[in-house]
């Protein structure tokens, strides 16, 4: 089968969910079929990401949208119901594009990674297309509101009340639908969203294992330090968490890991915090920590990074929101907190029971090698996209 995907980015670094989801989707995909991939950027290509990529799939395409067009876009969103982040990736001189490559292509199916790309493809109408919402942005937007500054609130709520409604409006123009966890599905208000198909990211375990290295750090939380719920839970672990940590462990050290830190994360740079920054392999973060700490309160959809420290055997604690998605067993696999006063004594908990965190890891890395495999979820996938009922 010929199959035409489109991507809002460039899935390569890996650095971001969106991008680590597409790419390891496609490399299963192009095993069976014949893959153009079509990526929308707005910057640089990265270094050497059309050759990583052309060895995944049997295409790679690049368009690049105008800045000045993405501007005009959001100002007139403004007086529209589509949401921003639409209107930021949709030009029309990128659509003549995508169709020539659809016209030349001529693909059995296409594919769409998030709502952010259907604009391209929802009216080709003699094609098969299916739609990855991945997560539900509406509601991720919506936990946005609460921690935000008033001009922000302001935003926020406007761009999750377009999102919800687009969300609802655009699953018609396609014939299939995944998302990544049963948590966002319920999100979505279709009348026929239980018919959402929930494809969960998996995991490189040949990449992501267990390794023994001198622990560094007591604490780790590692991701996109330019993504606003990664941002969040980092200065909650950094100065709600932490502090209370300190004054039962005043030795403890704590590692954020992770590309593009906002300002506020390298403000936090202390000789207790520690900021890393890009890391060229970022499992030696994880080799190198005690403790992965994922205190995360907004954003949505199943977290990688939680993933990839149970892989590498590390005792994991997290928010219930994160874990919802997970679905690891509390006190088994992971441990849950809310409050600040309960990952604190979760963290002391761990670091003076040393035994019980290797226990919790243990069970953690048995729960995400049986539950998260590439191939298994891309099997899925692949069969909404045939058509198959087979599993």
């Amino acid at each position: 089968m010929k199959i035409f995907v489109i991507a809002s980015r460039i899935p390569y670094p890996l650095e971001k969910g969106d991008k680590l989801r597409i790419y390891h989707q496609v490399k299963e995909l192009s095993k069976n079929h014949d893959i153009l991939l079509c990526c929308l950027y707005d910057g640089v290509v990265p270094p050497n990401a059309k050759t990583e990529l052309e060895k995944i799939c049997s295409r790679v395409e690049f368009i690049k949208l105008s800045p000045v067009k993405i501007l005009i876009n959001l100002f007139f969103a403004l007086f529209s119901n589509l949401p921003f982040q639409v209107s930021y990736f949709y030009q029309k001189k990128a659509q003549k594009k995508v169709d020539k490559l659809i016209a030349d292509f001529k693909p059995d199916h296409l594919y769409a990674q998030l709502i952010r790309t259907s604009e391209y493809i929802k009216s080709k109408h003699h094609i098969p297309k299916t739609l990855d919402y991945m997560d539900s942005f509406s509601k991720g937007m919506e936990r946005r509101v609460k921690n935000a500054s008033k001009l922000f609130q302001l935003v926020y709520e406007s761009e999750a009340k377009r999102l919800l409604r687009y969300e609802n409006l655009i699953y018609d123009y396609f014939d299939h639908h995944t998302i990544i966890s049963e948590q966002d599905r319920n999100e979505i208000w279709h009348e026929s969203r239980n018919k959402i198909t929930i494809v969960p990211n998996g995991l490189d375990a040949n990449y992501f294992h267990p390794l023994l290295k001198e622990k560094k750090y007591d604490l780790l939380f590692s991701g996109n330090m330019s993504y606003i719920p990664n941002v969040d839970a980092a200065l909650f672990l950094a100065k709600e968490i932490f502090p209370l940590v300190l004054k039962e462990l005043p030795d403890c050290k704590l590692l954020i890991a992770g590309a593009t830190p906002h300002h506020k994360i390298e403000s936090l740079k202390s000789d207790s915090i520690i900021i890393s920054g890009w890391m060229d392999d970022i499992r030696e973060a994880y080799w190198s920590a005690k403790l992965f700490v994922a205190p995360l309160r907004l954003g949505s959809g199943l977290q990688n990074k939680l993933l990839e420290a149970m892989a590498t055997k590390i005792p994991s604690i997290t928010s219930p929101l994160a874990n919802n998605a997970l679905g690891a067993t509390n006190k088994k696999e992971i441990l849950i907190a809310t409050s600040a006063y309960e990952f604190a004594d979760q963290i002391v908990y761990l670091l003076k029971n040393e035994n019980e965190g290797k226990l919790l890891a243990e069970n953690a890395y048995g729960f995400v090698i049986s539950h998260f495999n590439w191939e298994k979820s891309t099997h899925i996938l692949e069969n909404v996209i045939i058509g198959s009922s087979e599993g």
